[in-house]
């Protein structure tokens, strides 16, 4: 599975708004298969912020493990926010 974070916005940011989009995508985890990966691209977005970021994708993280995946992106505010995340 792959989640075009651009589908949900461009300017990603607030607790409230991650978690939101986090229960929004909870149908389509729920019909993947359990060997699935899931691919967070990140292609579009102009702002991730760690808030945001916290509320979507450590819970993916937390709950599929090795099965997510992180894009690579140019994107600093991406790059700074996951090394947030990461520490």
């Amino acid at each position: 599975m792959r989640i075009d974070l651009k589908k949900i916005g461009t300017t990603l940011i607030s607790r409230p708004a991650g978690r939101e989009a986090y229960l929004a995508i909870q149908q389509l985890l729920r019909e993947m298969n359990d060997k699935e990966k899931i691919e967070i691209d990140f292609d579009g977005v102009d702002v991730l912020t760690p808030s945001w970021a916290d509320e979507f994708i450590t819970p993916l993280l937390q709950k599929y493990k090795n099965r997510v995946s992180l894009k690579k992106t140019g994107n600093l505010t991406v790059k700074e926010t996951l090394a947030v995340l990461n520490q």
